[in-house]
């Protein structure tokens, strides 16, 4: 056979891409899903065409030119077509980017969705990433200690968290979240019984968690709770609560603090480089606090210079736990890079609550910050940095983002618990302890990552359906987000608006789903897409 043929028969490695196994199950699912989005939507369409009568107002009205109102009402909504061939023009609209507009503002309806899904996502955004964290921590927490007075506590709390209306959840946050924290700060003292009674809570639920032998669990939960007492009672005696602050020194305890946490779960106390790196780059945290204040550089700082400061941060960690090399080097870097990002945060957070006392002083907060409704503070638009316009946005930010928290918690702990229990009870996981592997190894390199499968399904979806609104919790706390919008343009039957947030609630499912079956692929390598 010569070169030629042998070169003729090479395949094209263009089409060899273009057809492989997974971009045909790409392709295939892709397929299916628009079917199944142009199913739905046209079935949405006709249950929303039948929600009501858009031109109820214009029936009702006064108006001398009520008849021509409600001509060209129905001009613009197709309202003498069936419903059949409405749809179709809606859809051929859709096709070429024109979701329609409002009827009663005129206002595009991708310029409405665009301004909610913003809203949303900075709801959704904090308060799903702290729900997962937290809920998988728990989880795994719980799972290890199986049939404990921490496990039944947390199924417990679960399970009540769970069964609570969101609107309750979301009322009693108003009532001592904003109300009761506020009136606080007008006196911010705490009696001696109740910090005893926090301190034994605190107490109580870390000598549960560390686990081990009564003795252990009873020093670590005094310790807990001997801290947290003397913590809160120092920050009533200098005024803390009126003017936080953090400063070198609790920076460096909390620098240090994260440095041996994720080198613990990283690599391990045993690997001495990862530490040496994870530590260093929390001193350099301290260092970094009086360069950033003798230099300014605080003052002129937004949105992209910190963002860019934070990647820094993160690119100095990888630097640094290179630089320590050893045999492990990549998991120092990651180890430093993660304790990177921390400590800029603590240092980014320094510097915020510096602005909380002439935020908290100004007439249109007048000493009560903790919002209870809407996104921010109107008589403050235009008359912040961006310092203080954080502050008005986490302000407004942290209760609606408290309760869905609280609502999502309870799901992901109990997944992650259930998950873990029956990883940690396979045969590879008894071989590994068998092999005399370190206890850390075993739960975070064989069992976590394992354990992870079940929430590669739930989490995607959970964010995509997220993404429609929380409808209850925006409405009750008056956010502008997407469930709000759904639910005006609902009682309005504005059809437009209503197939435009379905349209795009849709669209984000199919992402969320596909991006589940991808991840099972990443996190089990049994699993092939060619199936």
């Amino acid at each position: 056979m010569s070169t030629t043929d042998v070169a003729a028969k090479k395949p094209n490695p263009v089409m060899v891409w273009l057809f492989s196994p997974m971009n045909r199950f790409v392709a295939r699912r892709l397929l299916i899903a628009t079917a199944v989005l142009l199913a739905s939507t046209f079935l949405f369409f006709i249950l929303a065409a039948n929600a009501g009568d858009p031109l109820e107002d214009l029936r009702a009205s006064n108006q001398r030119n009520r008849e021509e109102l409600i001509a060209a009402r129905t001009a613009e909504l197709n309202l003498d077509q069936p419903v059949v061939l409405r749809y179709f023009y809606w859809l051929f609209a859709a096709l070429q980017g024109d979701l329609g507009n409002d009827y009663r503002t005129g206002q595009p309806v991708g310029e409405m969705i665009q301004q909610a899904s913003g809203q949303t996502f900075k709801l959704i955004g904090f308060s799903s990433i702290a729900a997962i964290v937290l809920g998988v921590s728990i989880g795994i927490i719980s799972a290890l200690r199986q049939y404990t007075g921490f496990d039944y506590g947390v199924t417990v709390v679960n399970f009540l968290m769970y069964s609570l209306p969101s609107f309750w959840v979301a009322v009693l946050l108003k009532q001592w979240g904003a109300i009761g924290f506020n009136d606080f700060l007008a006196d911010p003292t705490i009696p001696i019984v109740a910090l005893i009674l926090i301190g034994l809570v605190v107490g109580v639920v870390i000598g549960a968690a560390v686990g081990g032998k009564w003795r252990s669990r009873l020093i670590a939960g005094g310790i807990a709770g001997g801290v947290t007492i003397a913590v809160l009672e120092t920050m009533v005696l200098t005024d803390w609560f009126t003017d936080p602050s953090l400063g070198p020194i609790v920076i460096a305890i909390l620098g240090a603090g994260f440095a041996a946490i994720v080198t613990f779960l990283t690599a391990g106390f045993a690997n001495k480089r990862a530490l040496y790196a994870t530590m260093t780059m929390a001193a350099l945290g301290v260092v970094l606090y009086f360069v950033f204040d003798l230099a300014g550089i605080w003052l002129y700082t937004g949105g992209v210079a910190v963002f860019g400061q934070l990647v820094a941060f993160i690119v100095a960690g990888y630097v640094v736990g290179l630089l320590f090399g050893g045999p492990d080097k990549k998991v120092s870097a990651l180890g430093a890079a993660l304790t990177g990002g921390l400590v800029y945060g603590l240092l980014w957070l320094d510097n915020l609550m510096s602005y909380w006392l002439p935020y908290n002083q100004t007439s249109a907060i007048n000493g009560r910050p903790i919002a209870t409704v809407g996104s921010s503070t109107p008589e403050l638009a235009g008359n912040t940095n961006y310092w203080v316009g954080v502050l008005d946005t986490y302000t407004h930010l942290i209760l609606p983002i408290v309760a869905i928290i609280l609502i999502s918690l309870a799901g992901y702990t109990r997944y992650m618990r259930g998950s873990m229990l029956e990883v940690m009870n396979l045969d590879f996981i008894r071989t590994a302890r068998a092999k005399g592997m370190p206890e850390r190894t075993v739960v975070m390199r064989h069992g976590f990552r394992n354990a992870l499968l079940p929430l590669a399904t739930i989490i995607p979806l959970d964010l995509a359906s997220l993404v429609g609104g929380a409808v209850i919790t925006e409405t009750v706390f008056g956010w502008n987000g997407m469930g709000r919008l759904f639910i005006e343009a609902l009682r309005e039957v504005n059809i437009n608006v209503m197939m435009g947030y379905y349209l795009v609630i849709g669209i984000f499912l199919i992402v969320g789903n596909l991006v589940a079956d991808l991840l099972y692929a990443v996190l089990d390598p049994r699993i092939r897409v060619e199936g």
